[in-house]
């Protein structure tokens, strides 16, 4: 098996429900996202995947978030934690990579530069 491994960044604000009470007020990170794939062959030109096709893919998943409020994305469902916004790269990801013989290993959100969670689909 191969992997490889690229690096995203971008900068969003959210509210969090439920957690700590200063997370509950509203505020922004400059997120770092890495992001892992992996597949069993290379192909004929002896890689997994060409770099920059990947850094394209996840691109375009990361401008859905770029400088939005995420508590206002459908998708978090009001509470955009790490841990949904991993889940959320990774599978908009996989659906880039569908036929590709590539496939999403895991994704790590670091919201700061000790604080991070990691989804491993």
């Amino acid at each position: 098996m191969f992997e490889l491994k690229i690096l995203a960044h971008f900068a969003a604000a959210h509210q969090l429900r439920m957690v700590a009470k200063k997370c509950e007020n509203l505020h922004g990170h400059n997120w770092k996202v890495e992001v892992c794939v992996a597949g069993d062959k290379l192909n004929s030109w002896g890689v997994l995947m060409d770099f920059g096709e990947l850094k394209v893919h996840v691109g375009a998943v990361i401008d859905t978030l770029d400088h939005k409020f995420l508590n206002e994305l459908p998708f978090f469902d009001g509470n955009p934690s790490s841990e949904k916004i991993a889940v959320y790269i990774a599978d908009a990801l996989a659906d880039k990579l569908t036929g590709t013989g590539v496939r999403v290993r895991r994704v790590t959100t670091w919201e700061s530069e000790d604080a991070c969670a990691t989804y491993t689909p």
